[in-house]
């Protein structure tokens, strides 16, 4: 108890505010990015790698929600937006002593495809060769294909770690792109094609399932949860299931872009060093970012054109923030704002709506005002042991991680992560296994005041992905077929925890 009150400061960002927005991770969670899709961030994930564990995973996903057969267009990343990856190392807040930077770049290749039907891949038809390879001859059929660059900044010096990196594009289908998911080192297919090494760094950009998983249809009809699951609170052998479903996952079978870079622990902290968990230089606070141009002319007919400094379009560091907290008001601002001006939000959190909801539900909630969810995340035990009362930093949303604390084998990891025993899983950064819809919904039921008074297990019975999970870089499943893409809803088969694979209706 001691301890899941103390990790209060590490997780209060998950406590919810405005009803309009419930649990979708940060997909369309505001009105500037529910227009602005290839800028929205949909997750954000920091861990120690539990394939290298001298080396920290972050995974920044763009573009929610892509239906995989969605031709002819299909998801490239967009080349005026500057995605970023920002790192705060000495514990004051401000995420800017090392930042990552992915610009990207369009080819044009249709001159070279003697069809003009599809604008963005064909092979296996009209003479042109099936799409084997991210750049040359096994090419050919890509309409457009994409190129990046990674950029460290740190101490206002710009170091270029790589540049011309093919990203891996969509899985049309299999005619198309024959050997999408091929894992054979020696043949390998195109999704491992993306997978580049840059001296001590490694890096992947393209489309991948998204890992994210939940019952939004369940969330947003006022938390009416799966009856066979409990309803609102999971039946104890549910909960306790980190490896099946019982209730459909609506984010199943879609895909999203993703940028994964896995860095060396030593590149990361302050002094270059590995600490160990009581060491305070061991923690580091983490955010994603996208930034646009801060002007944008569209005169018909002419191209489109861009100018100015790159301004904040997004950023997200723990889960489920902007909507939790953020009222509806103040949702563009949060997301254009620095995390060390977080402070100003803190008022969202004193009488946060969906407690109220809970306790109209019959589960019992601490009463408002919620002062125990009043701090704000900062570095503080039990995320940040060695951090005394003057190393709390500034009131920031960074995903805090200790790099001091090994990684968890993939066999032994828990959904409910560091709350439930894991400690290497969210909030202490935050892996695609983690299950933050149903830590944030025990969080707002009050779990960090009293465990026992206010630890209903609270759930939606989605405790997988359904895709699967990858155990080594990049730690996401190839996306999904195009042809032969899926997905799973009431009433059809995809939950593996029910004796008849069919996914509840009720």
């Amino acid at each position: 108890m001691k301890q899941l009150k103390s990790l209060a400061a590490s997780v209060l960002v998950l406590v919810m505010a405005m009803p309009a927005n419930v649990f979708a991770a940060s997909h369309r969670e505001a009105p500037i990015t529910s227009l602005d899709r290839t800028a929205d961030i949909t997750d954000w994930y920091s861990f120690v790698s539990y394939d290298k564990p001298d080396t920290v995973t972050m995974i920044l996903n763009v573009d929610p929600l892509l239906e995989p057969a969605n031709g002819p267009n299909y998801f490239p990343f967009d080349p005026n937006v500057l995605y970023q990856m920002n790192v705060d190392n000495n514990n004051d807040g401000i995420a800017n002593d090392i930042v990552f930077q992915f610009q990207f770049q369009t080819i044009d290749n249709t001159a070279s495809i003697s069809s003009g039907l599809f604008t963005s891949a064909v092979g296996g038809i009209a003479g042109i060769p099936q799409i084997t390879s991210l750049s040359g001859p096994g090419a050919a059929g890509q309409a457009i294909s994409q190129t990046y660059t990674v950029t460290m900044v740190k101490g206002g010096v710009s170091t270029v770690l790589g540049s011309g990196l093919y990203t891996v594009p969509s899985n049309v289908g299999p005619r198309t792109m024959p050997n999408y998911s091929n894992a054979d080192p020696n043949n390998p297919g195109l999704f491992q094609q993306g997978i580049h090494t840059l001296g001590k760094v490694t890096v992947f950009a393209g489309t991948v399932d998204d890992p994210f998983f939940i019952d939004l249809g369940g969330a947003f009809d006022s938390i009416n949860w799966r009856a066979v699951t409990g309803g609102d609170i999971l039946k104890p052998g549910i909960d306790a299931d980190d490896k099946h479903n019982y209730a459909a996952d609506t984010v199943g079978g879609f895909n999203v872009n993703t940028i994964v870079l896995q860095v060396p622990i030593t590149m990361l902290t302050v002094d270059g060093k590995k600490h160990s968990s009581t060491d305070k230089q061991a923690v580091i606070g983490t955010y994603g970012s996208t930034l646009r141009p801060m002007t944008t002319v569209r005169q018909s007919p002419n191209p489109i054109t861009y100018s100015g400094s790159f301004q904040q379009v997004q950023r997200m560091g723990n889960p489920l923030i902007n909507e939790l907290i953020i009222g509806n008001g103040s949702k563009d601002r949060f997301s254009m704002d620095d995390p060390e001006n977080d402070g100003q939000f803190a008022s969202f959190v004193l009488d946060p709506f969906l407690a109220v909801a809970f306790g109209a539900l019959g589960v019992p909630v601490p009463p408002a005002p919620r002062t125990d969810l009043l701090n704000l995340v900062q570095y503080q035990a039990p995320i940040c042991p060695g951090c005394g009362p003057g190393d709390a930093g500034a009131v920031a949303d960074l995903l805090r991680l200790n790099t001091g604390i090994g990684p968890t084998a993939p066999g032994a990891q828990k959904r409910l992560g560091f709350l439930y025993g894991d400690s290497a899983g969210f909030p202490n950064g935050r892996r695609p296994v983690d299950d933050v819809t149903d830590i944030a919904a025990r969080v707002v039921a009050g779990i960090l005041v009293d465990p026992v008074k206010y630890g209903t297990p609270l759930g939606d019975g989605v405790n997988i992905n359904p895709e699967g999970v990858r155990n080594t870089f990049p730690f996401e499943q190839p996306a999904n077929s195009g042809r032969n893409s899926h997905h799973i809803g009431p009433g059809q088969q995809g939950c593996t925890g029910l004796a008849s694979g069919q996914c509840p209706t009720l």
